[in-house]
């Protein structure tokens, strides 16, 4: 490729008048015009002129498809796109046409492109897009399916294997320094013990320490049982966090002394606490969108409560309520009074640079705060720490 060619890329269809217009029908023309018909909608109500005065694409002639597909030119119909989708996968190496799709999802809210099976196909899964496609998954044909739920299935195993080696550590108990085990445990290996305790084995001549008694430590077993129910809010904003909290309520249900209860929720609830270990079909089962009544959601789980002294509650939500106020703030209280542990999430997931700060009611949380709730956004790990914390 040129660098004119490049320019034309870059301008688009102002690159016409200075550098003017591609070859008819080569790919240089092509390209310009699949990128024109997601990146000219940029321009879309805000009163500027194509290069030409008119509404033509690049090289004066249609985009995919056929027809005027400038800013706000025409129907997006289902066969536009799906053509339009093939040239984006024809003309573009994999790694661009994963970033055009991206951007057609994510800024210009193209949701037709998901009609066809092949775009769930072609993208790399990672939990940012699958929030996404669970945000759309009410306007999604059910054709997808499959490939939506190939997606999960991906998306799940890598969040879990980079999740539950870590988080099943930390609640296993902490490493007790001042006994030993005679289990030998890897991860428990006492370096400086062992090293202490065959030093009257070191071998002068061969300048090496014999080791003959290995000391590993001994790991303090948490023997008390929990009851930990999770309240998850499935208000689009909460997407990522439904994912996260889906995952690490599956490795709660793996661990002994902990029972796990999962509540989904909008205006409605859905006790998923019977697939608490199965996150493939907790989040094939949500429905993002729509409304949120929290404190029906919290009075449920109040019904789950058996013994409030060693209950966990995790509330996991915008605090945007859609209910009535003075009832979520209630019922809080009525929780923390009982003995209930209470913690409000704004957000559950990874950290990862640029991640923008979770948006919530802090006034609604300030609200709960002052009713005993513990407010906080974390990671699965710091909540797998705070865990820990509450039931030592």
């Amino acid at each position: 490729m040129t660098e004119i060619d490049r320019w034309r890329l870059v301008l688009g269809r102002y690159a016409q008048p200075q550098l003017g217009a591609p070859q008819e029908g080569s790919p240089i023309e092509r390209q310009a015009q699949a990128l024109d018909f997601l990146y000219g909608r940029a321009y879309a109500g805000r009163g500027v002129l194509d290069a030409d005065g008119g509404g033509q694409q690049p090289g004066g002639g249609p985009g995919p498809g056929g027809g005027d597909l400038g800013p706000g030119g025409g129907d997006q119909s289902d066969p536009r796109v799906t053509h339009w989708l093939g040239e984006i996968h024809d003309l573009f190496p994999p790694d661009v046409s994963e970033v055009i799709v991206h951007h057609a999802l994510e800024r210009f809210g193209l949701t037709e492109v998901m009609a066809d099976p092949r775009v769930l196909r072609d993208v790399t899964p990672s939990p940012e897009l699958l929030a996404l496609l669970l945000t759309l998954r009410r306007t999604l044909p059910a054709a997808v399916d499959a490939q939506l739920r190939r997606m999960v299935t991906e998306v799940v195993d890598e969040l879990r294997r980079r999740l539950e080696p870590e988080v099943r550590r930390v609640l296993a108990g902490a490493r007790r320094g001042y006994t030993h085990s005679p289990l030998p445990v890897a991860a428990n290996f006492d370096v400086q013990g062992t090293i202490r305790r065959n030093l009257k084995n070191y071998d002068p001549n061969r300048r090496r320490l014999v080791t003959t008694d290995l000391r590993f430590f001994d790991r303090h077993a948490r023997r008390l049982s929990w009851d930990v129910i999770i309240c998850i809010d499935q208000s689009g904003s909460m997407a990522e966090s439904v994912i996260h909290s889906a995952v690490l309520a599956a490795i709660l249900a793996g661990l002994p002394n902990l029972r796990t209860a999962l509540i989904v929720f909008d205006t409605s609830i859905i006790d998923l606490s019977a697939h608490a270990d199965d996150p493939i079909t907790v989040l094939m089962s949500v429905q993002l969108g729509g409304g949120t009544d929290i404190g029906q959601a919290v009075r449920y789980a109040t019904t789950l409560v058996e013994n409030p002294t060693r209950t966990i509650v995790v509330l996991i939500t915008d605090f945007c309520e859609g209910g009535p106020p003075s009832e979520l703030v209630r019922a809080v209280g009525a929780l923390v009074e009982g003995g209930v542990r209470t913690l409000g999430l704004a957000s559950l997931a990874e950290q990862s640079p640029g991640r923008p700060v979770p948006h919530y009611d802090r006034a609604m949380a300030q609200r709960l705060a002052d009713e005993g709730m513990e407010i906080a956004a974390c990671t699965p790990r710091q909540l797998a720490d705070w865990l820990v914390e509450a039931t030592s």
